[in-house]
């Protein structure tokens, strides 16, 4: 971005110096506004024993709280609808998890039993059961799980306010151009924002797949998450900057950075439209050659964010979210019902759904049963699919009778050998042929049955898992991490992550090479993919679809529309005969 204001601070000697604070960059954009500190105070969760004969008493306490906890989810349902489209979704899907996690669920079994067993009062019971389940989510070594935990805190918090009779601080008496500063904020939180008076927020905690992230993109907000004593700083109605872009917070800027701001803002904006311009024009390199972009969602919501980006298609819908929040496994017919909901809403565009991504650790709930630890290398996706073949088939099950409804492929996650695929073939045909039996419209044939290369042996097998495959999907984050033994959640190592490393670009064309010379499509779906960067050198490896999340594929369209196959080709070539990441990396920032 040019322009961009200086770092560090200024107006020394000034009334407040200007502090600069860093967090994650989850809703883009920048704004200039007004702070408004958001306290939502500490709910205190009172401990005490209680006689026996108080126990069915306090669990009678305990139903009430989830009862009126289930009246206010109603109530935030009706602000859902008044949202902007997406955001509404977004928040309707949000509290329809909620209202599972309400509803006979490990929660609220687990708090029964602890007043019960424990003989404590709800408070504490549910602080104790809220505490251990978000401990859990919150180790598990993926985002989008991980930030499950948030919503698990705030259904906790909900219930406790609900018993101690604690009362919601509203929005109200906000300026104009308000940024909103707290320590947390929920969903629920955001969606009582006026988008008249609330033009971004800041908190301390968050994660980057949380629902307020989500959110804050729904909502087109300028937002930044996990600031560090962010609060501590702040005083409401001073000049603040949120800029969503570089995951900044600036408090009290001065002049210099405020005249920087307004050109970066203006930039932004001025980028944007431009961007937006692009949206039915096609991915074509100056000399013709034509790349497909598809995109990356989590939720069904994302579907409408997919179509605005002009995407060809969903190149990986991760259906975890079918599974999440809830104590059983979701029947046939309830993952039928969204994923007909998904690929209807894309119009004839190709829906690629990845069955169930899940390790031991993250199914506890719904399997009923202790799996093991490490899902990085143990029980894990197609391992896990197979041992449990009645969720396999429930899901292929569902993707097969919604594939009547328009274009879709299967997607099969870490597999490491043919045998692991010719198994889901086997059992995708078994379910086929049972729905053909039963009268279920279903397509004549299979859908199209493809693997995800994120195992290094993969990678180097993919000759012979072309040979059983109809199309690869590259998957670069766990395919880097793996490569170079690097978990990029442990920040003590996370530094040395590095999709430019010469071992995952030689596996990344191996595999390339390996689908070309079999004839089936090949994709590219982890983070480089929607990284305008890397554009050139993967399309001169031969890559000629990439999918990404939706606001990163204007920028990638944008990037492949001003150059030329044939000099990614030369590129590609150069970049392969080097061994040293840091020349790789110089390489790849040089090529214009």
């Amino acid at each position: 971005m040019k322009n961009d204001p200086p770092p560090g601070r200024c107006c020394v000697g000034g009334p407040r110096e200007e502090q600069v604070f860093r967090g994650l960059a989850v809703g883009p954009g920048v704004v200039i506004g007004v702070v408004h500190f958001h306290d939502p105070g500490d709910v205190r969760a009172p401990e005490y024993r209680i006689a026996a004969n108080r126990v069915t008493a306090e669990k009678k306490r305990f139903a009430q709280a989830v009862a009126a906890a289930q009246r206010q989810l109603n109530v935030l349902r009706g602000k859902a609808e008044k949202l902007p489209a997406h955001a509404g979704e977004e928040l309707g899907f949000m509290l329809d998890a909620y209202g599972h996690m309400l509803q006979g669920s490990r929660l609220v079994r687990g708090v029964e039993q602890r007043i019960e067993r424990d003989r404590i009062n709800a408070e504490a019971a549910v602080r104790t059961v809220i505490a251990d389940l978000a401990e859990a989510f919150a180790s598990m070594n993926d985002a989008y799980l991980a930030g499950r935990a948030d919503d698990i805190r705030e259904v906790g918090q909900r219930l406790i306010r609900n018993l101690t009779k604690t009362t919601v601080k509203a929005f109200d008496n906000l300026p104009r151009r308000a940024v909103v500063i707290s320590r947390e904020l929920t969903p629920a939180d955001t969606a009582m924002f006026d988008p008249q008076y609330v033009h971004g927020f800041a908190t301390e905690s968050g994660g980057a797949q949380s629902h307020t992230a989500i959110m804050a993109r729904s909502l087109d907000l300028p937002a930044v998450l996990a600031v560090p004593d962010l609060t501590r700083a702040v005083r409401g109605g001073e000049t603040v900057i949120i800029d969503g872009l570089d995951g900044q917070v600036i408090l009290h800027p001065c002049a210099d950075t405020l005249a920087a701001y307004r050109i970066k803002r203006a930039d932004y904006l001025r980028g944007r439209r431009a961007l937006t311009r692009l949206k039915d024009l096609p991915a074509v390199t100056t000399d013709g050659v034509a790349v497909r972009l598809m995109a990356n969602i989590e939720l069904p919501t994302e579907a409408e964010a997919v179509l605005h980006a002009g995407a060809e298609g969903i190149g990986l819908l991760r259906s975890e979210f079918l599974f999440m929040n809830r104590p059983d496994w979701p029947t046939e017919d309830e993952q039928y019902a969204v994923l007909r909901s998904v690929i209807e809403r894309m119009q004839g565009r190709t829906v690629t759904v990845r069955v169930l991504d899940a390790g031991g650790d993250k199914l506890t709930s719904a399997s009923g049963t202790s799996l093991p630890d490490n899902p990085a290398l143990g029980l894990r996706a197609v391992r896990f699919l197979l041992s449990a073949p009645q969720v396999l088939e429930a899901q292929l099950a569902a993707i097969l009778r919604a594939a009547v409804h328009g274009p879709v492929r299967i997607l099969v996650p870490m597999v490491a050998n043919c045998d692991e695929i010719r198994a889901v073939r086997t059992a995708a045909e078994t379910v086929h042929a049972r729905l053909k039996a039963n009268g279920t419209p279903v397509p004549e044939t299979l859908p199209p049955i493809g693997i995800m290369i994120e195992i290094p042996g993969a990678a180097l097998a993919a000759d012979a898992l072309a040979l059983v495959s109809d199309f690869f999907a590259i998957g670069t984050n766990d395919l880097t991490q793996y490569t170079l033994a690097i978990d990029r959640t442990d920040e003590t190592v996370a530094h040395l992550y590095n999709p430019l490393h010469p071992a995952v670009l030689r596996l990344i064309h191996f595999t390339t090479g390996a689908a070309l010379r079999a004839g089936i499509p090949i994709s590219v779906c982890g983070e480089i993919a929607g990284d305008p960067r890397f554009a050139p050198l993967l399309l001169g490896m031969g890559i000629r679809e990439l999918s990404m999340a939706a606001g990163s594929l204007p920028r990638v369209k944008q990037r492949i529309r001003r150059i030329s196959h044939m000099d990614t080709e030369a590129f590609a070539r150069r970049v392969m005969a080097e061994f040293d990441p840091l020349r790789i990396a110089a390489l790849v920032d040089e090529f214009s």
